[in-house]
């Protein structure tokens, strides 16, 4: 145990890989308008997540655009996979669904089935 002791603070720390270092291809397929909601909503932990829309506009650090405010479709994740648009990929990488609330100005995003059970199976 004396040489484990006397000898534990001469290791050398590797630094980490340039490949560490990438951003995960999930984060790098979301827009930079839009990056900041997708790491807000990517790092909490709770399965709902309610914000407003001004808590959503001081992530983002802009005015959501009028059809945010007024169109369910502008919250939808569009009709493929491949025609994600750029601020549903925000929530939808991040494994949320979102679902506003025009009276109130907020909006539901719910952790998918499948990102819960990912949630679950890492921790």
């Amino acid at each position: 145990m004396w040489n484990w002791i006397r000898n534990r603070g001469s290791r050398v720390r590797e630094e980490p890989a340039a490949e560490e270092a990438a951003p995960p291809p999930r984060m790098a397929a979301v827009s930079r308008k839009y990056l900041a909601l997708y790491r807000y909503l990517e790092n909490r932990y709770a399965d709902v997540t309610v914000l407003t829309f001004s808590q959503i506009e001081d992530l983002l650090g802009f005015a959501l655009p009028q059809l945010a405010r007024t169109h369910v479709g502008w919250w939808s994740t569009g009709a493929a996979d491949d025609d994600v648009p750029p601020q549903a990929a925000a929530w939808s990488l991040a494994g949320r669904t979102a679902t506003p609330n025009f009276l109130a100005e907020t909006v539901v995003f719910e952790r998918t089935p499948i990102a819960r059970r990912r949630l679950a199976s890492s921790g």
